[in-house]
């Protein structure tokens, strides 16, 4: 019976499809729609989907050769599955009609089946909702898949499915909406995420440490572990970061100067960060590497993710770098621990993205955006103490709602393979394929 489960969730999807046809517009759309806007956010929409392939490569070259492929499927079926997901009630979860006045989580009746998107702009703004729609859809996508890297090589595909479908319902759509919906709690508190070091980063970093903790060990020893393909992971890496263009400077929502001044951030953090994890490793004795350069220049782009449109340049750098030198730590300290985070997704994604914010309620200032606030550095001490406090919050839902998440997932489709299957290889077990 299980088998026809997950194919008759497509044809429910079919027949909604009939029924809600979508919204067509019986008037041209709003007069404030701006062109220049509009190409921005298409452009950049495209960057930001350009992210997950590159993270498969990123993640694929990392891992065992005969677990290559199963790798880069987690992250590519991300792009299918959240999609469906998104257009049904996804985006009214995250953006709908907040419900209750409690600032947790959208009605999903806003946007059902994408109605109500065309022939408005989002929020008055200068580009249409079913835009941004989309815009938010790629971040969505790409959360679920930052996970992967730390049950990497021991997880059922099936369960994984069942697991992301539920991540995203129960955990990304509440932070969305808390963090980045007018009527959100955190919004509201007037925290800042520029582009989702919270939403994204911080959630599928404490997700992934939960994981790794719930799936336990792999069966052969770590130590033994040879990556695949480091020309996949500097491939990746190249992917991602001229994907996160659109990550960072499209989350000003338009072609503007706070598009260019977080394009600039993003570049420089970035390239600060992924010398000193090179540095760093210097200093430590060891030998310069490119898979070292690699995530240090992915923890740059993530640590500079909340800040990108709140920050200067030249402070960007110190993001970067103290990012870099923090994440690089805690993969000293995770490796001598019994934690078996595969691909260290919580050191980089999610030590990275809580750098990230805290630096940002540092750092932050009106001059660069009016619509922000003064950091610490600037004598301010409101917006770093709300950060803090809300960096502990989001760990703890994080962290435990996946928990649970998982839980749940093991009760419904046991999540871990046989260690015959994982000595076999993902590839061969789940999906009779190799590289």
């Amino acid at each position: 019976m299980k088998k026809f489960v997950p194919f008759g969730i497509l044809i429910i999807v079919v027949i909604l499809a009939f029924a809600f046809p979508g919204n067509f517009a019986a008037t041209p759309a709003a007069t404030t729609l701006d062109k220049a806007d509009i190409a921005w956010m298409l452009i950049s929409t495209a960057l930001v989907l350009l992210m997950t392939p590159g993270l498969a490569f990123f993640y694929g070259g990392m891992v065992n050769k005969k677990n290559v492929i199963s790798t880069m499927l987690q992250s590519f079926v991300c792009m299918g599955l959240i999609t469906i997901i998104w257009v049904v009630f996804g985006f009214s979860l995250a953006f709908g009609e907040d419900v209750g006045g409690a600032g947790l989580i959208g009605n999903p009746a806003s946007f059902f089946m994408m109605q109500h998107t065309l022939g408005v702009a989002w929020l008055g703004g200068t580009i249409p909702v079913i835009l941004f729609a989309m815009f938010q859809l790629k971040f969505a996508v790409i959360t679920p898949a930052l996970i992967t890297g730390a049950f990497a090589e021991r997880i059922r595909f099936n369960s994984y499915l069942i697991f992301i479908t539920l991540f995203i319902i129960f955990i990304y759509a509440p932070l969305a909406h808390a963090t980045w919906h007018p009527e959100g709690i955190f919004f509201k508190m007037g925290v800042l995420d520029f582009a989702g070091g919270t939403v994204v980063h911080m959630s599928a970093g404490w997700a992934a440490l939960a994981s790794a903790l719930y799936l336990k060990k792999r069966n052969e020893i770590p130590e033994s572990h040879v990556p695949a393909r480091i020309s996949y992971v500097i491939l990746g890496t190249g992917l991602l970061w001229f994907g996160w263009f659109g990550f960072n400077a499209g989350s000003a929502l338009g072609a503007n100067e706070l598009a260019a001044t977080a394009l600039a951030t993003t570049t420089t953090a970035s390239a600060a960060a992924a010398m000193a994890w090179v540095f760093f490793d210097i200093l430590r004795g060891k030998k310069p590497s490119a898979l070292g350069a690699c995530i240090g220049a992915v923890v740059g782009l993530v640590a500079i993710t909340p800040a990108a449109g709140y920050v200067t340049v030249s402070q960007s750098l110190i993001v970067g770098i103290v990012a870099a030198v923090v994440s690089n730590l805690v993969v000293i300290w995770r490796s001598k621990t019994e934690i078996d985070d595969t691909l260290d997704v919580f050191p980089c994604h999610g030590v990275g993205g809580m750098m990230g914010m805290l630096l940002t309620g540092v750092f932050a200032t009106k001059s660069v955006n009016s619509a922000g606030a003064n950091g610490l550095f600037f004598g301010e001490t409101t917006l770093f103490v709300k950060h803090l406090i809300v960096l502990v919050a989001v760990s703890a839902f994080a962290f435990c709602g996946a928990w649970v998440l998982l839980k749940v997932t093991d009760m419904i489709s046991t999540l871990r393979v046989t260690p015959e299957e994982e000595i076999a290889g993902l590839d061969i077990s789940q999906h009779d394929e190799e590289l």
